[in-house]
């Protein structure tokens, strides 16, 4: 299975970054998809995750609260692919965002040793 990053780059505070990560491989179950996130010098964080739904609804997402209300997680099941629209960013947005996947069936959300797939990276600096 891989995961392939795009979307990163160079942005000034208050600009906009779009992340994709689509997935490829054949015999994987993929119910969670998401985004974690590791600046220099700090741990990995979770950023934000979406599970593999039929219907549409807010509790099939998790956000962080450092970016509640500025970052949307949207899923394209048919292409296995998951976005991040990055909205309002601030310069502590800045790090390396990678993207995860999960098999988790369960209620709740994962912890990060139970994500078996994971991408390359794609670097975001927000910065004037």
């Amino acid at each position: 299975v891989q995961l392939v990053e795009s979307g990163g780059g160079l942005v000034q505070p208050g600009g906009s970054l779009r992340l994709s990560c689509a997935a490829s491989g054949s015999g994987i179950s993929i119910n969670v998809m998401g985004w974690y996130r590791q600046a220099p010098g700090k741990e990995r964080e979770g950023v934000s995750f979406i599970k593999n739904s039929l219907t549409s609804t807010n509790g099939d997402r998790w956000y962080a609260d450092a970016v509640k209300g500025r970052f949307a997680i949207s899923r394209d099941t048919a292409k296995k692919t998951v976005y991040l629209q990055m909205d309002s960013l601030k310069p502590e947005d800045t790090a390396v965002y990678y993207c995860a996947t999960a098999e988790w069936a369960e209620s709740g959300w994962p912890p990060e040793y139970e994500y078996d797939y994971w991408g390359q990276g794609t670097q975001v600096t927000v910065s004037s």
